[in-house]
């Protein structure tokens, strides 16, 4: 019930704010004539909200943007690819994560970080990261903020509400990070970067796809 009213309270407030806030809006004109005709009015308020939210976030502090972008999105169901997609891996776009109403952990850290990037979080503070999560025992993936190389990093993650620092979530092992710029390799707790971010197959080809939806 929390879930649902705040995606409507926030919907209801979006009117006018896409265009004032975001200067004509974050989602292409053809974008959003197809994703009113394929999603449901719930979906179409979800969309209104999200658009609306990295103009609000601009006036807030950081720490604020993490936290409101974090909450937005946790608010959305956890469903595996096969369950929705019949893939074992398939990285939907915010609007398709969106209109679905839910996604696996991949579309919870990529809209948090489109979201963030959008509101003027620089993207080198940025990292989509893949772990081994040990409770429950699975490949997970998260978004992580540090303010500057070498600073502890922050964790948003659908798993859990609060955004907690990577110190404190010790049931997370860190395998690999990237952003749009760079790919890092975490080995024996220890980071490096090893190439730029055209080595992820997955994200390069969403890239693509986002493109022809939103404003990046």
């Amino acid at each position: 019930m929390k879930r649902r009213s705040l995606l409507l309270g926030l919907a209801a407030s979006a009117t006018g704010l896409v265009s004032a806030e975001l200067g004509g809006g974050l989602v292409k004109p053809a974008a959003r004539t197809a994703f009113s005709a394929r999603y449901p009015d719930m979906a179409q308020r979800r969309l209104a909200a999200w658009e609306a939210l990295p103009g609000r976030l601009m006036a807030l502090s950081v720490r604020q943007r993490l936290t409101q972008a974090n909450a937005f999105f946790n608010q959305l169901r956890f469903l595996s690819d096969g369950e929705q997609w019949g893939s074992r891996d398939y990285w939907a776009t915010p609007l398709e994560f969106l209109g679905r109403g839910a996604g696996d952990c991949e579309e919870f850290a990529i809209a948090k970080y489109v979201t963030l990037v959008k509101s003027n979080v620089p993207t080198s503070q940025l990292r989509i990261t893949y772990v081994k999560a040990l409770r429950p025992r699975q490949a997970h993936m998260v978004l992580t903020w540090a303010q500057k190389s070498g600073d502890m990093p922050l964790v948003l993650d659908n798993l859990i509400p609060e955004i907690r620092p990577a110190s404190a979530r010790t049931d997370l092992i860190p395998v690999y990070s990237f952003n749009a710029d760079s790919l890092w390799i975490t080995k024996a707790g220890t980071e490096k970067r090893v190439s730029d971010a055209s080595n992820v197959g997955h994200w390069q080809d969403l890239r693509r796809r986002m493109a022809e939806e939103i404003v990046l």
